[in-house]
């Protein structure tokens, strides 16, 4: 990335404009700020942020549609920003196009790393992978559908390496419960969770070092799963 990411942050509140705004600037962002829907829906149609922050409780129009119209003209990340932390307001954000979720009030370290791996994502020449992608201190071989580590296979079942595969494909992104169900078995088993968390109970045992502290497939309680790819950040 040869220039500063242009990240929108569009918030309400004045006291995040005030503190999150000069954060991102202090680490070499280019921000721009807005406090309401309308606004922030013209900058991106105007100036083409690289990534969006984004308040789920504005004054003029709902968080989630301003999510929803972003999404419909920008492949930006959106990382929602809000208060709301039931598991019906972050499920929708995510159905909706959203890539992450940090709950108020959060730690600006945190809100740091998000933007940092949705950024590494959206500026990476592997973004989609193709062929192979490395998880760690693992390989995924996509056209051969194994898992590697330390030259030696980890065996997988066909299921195991679906589910893999497309927590891979948006690899440190949260995807929903309903969005893994619906990929990996099909529309009639997007009400049946309880086949996703055995199978992700498999995976782990797999993937993790120590599957009851995992860092490599993580979980949003009640939202779905992450696969990070540098269990470091």
């Amino acid at each position: 990335m040869t220039n500063a990411a242009r990240i929108l942050l569009v918030d309400d509140e004045i006291a995040i404009q005030r503190t999150t705004g000069p954060l991102l600037r202090s680490r070499g962002y280019d921000v721009e700020v807005v406090g309401t829907g309308a606004d922030a829906l013209n900058a991106v149609q105007l100036r083409a942020p690289d990534l969006i922050v984004l308040d789920l409780g504005l004054p003029d129009i709902e968080g989630t549609e301003v999510c929803r119209r972003v999404r419909a003209q920008s492949a930006a990340p959106i990382i929602i920003l809000s208060a709301r932390g039931a598991e019906a307001d972050k499920v929708t954000a995510l159905d909706l196009g959203a890539d992450d979720y940090v709950t108020k009030p959060f730690g600006p370290e945190e809100l740091l790393a998000r933007i940092r791996v949705a950024l590494r994502r959206e500026f990476s020449a592997d973004a989609t992978p193709v062929g192979r992608l490395q998880i760690g201190d693992m390989t995924i071989d996509f056209d051969r559908r194994r898992l590697i580590r330390d030259d030696e296979e980890i065996r997988l079942t066909p299921k195991e390496f679906d589910l893999l595969a497309v927590l891979a494909r948006n690899a440190d992104r949260v995807l929903t419960h309903r969005a893994i169900l619906k990929a990996v078995w099909g529309l009639n088993a997007v009400n049946q969770p309880e086949h996703l968390w055995v199978l992700a109970g498999q995976l782990r045992k797999k993937l993790e070092p120590d599957p009851a502290h995992p860092r490599y497939l993580l979980s949003e309680p009640w939202v779905g799963y992450r696969l990070v790819t540098d269990p470091a950040e």
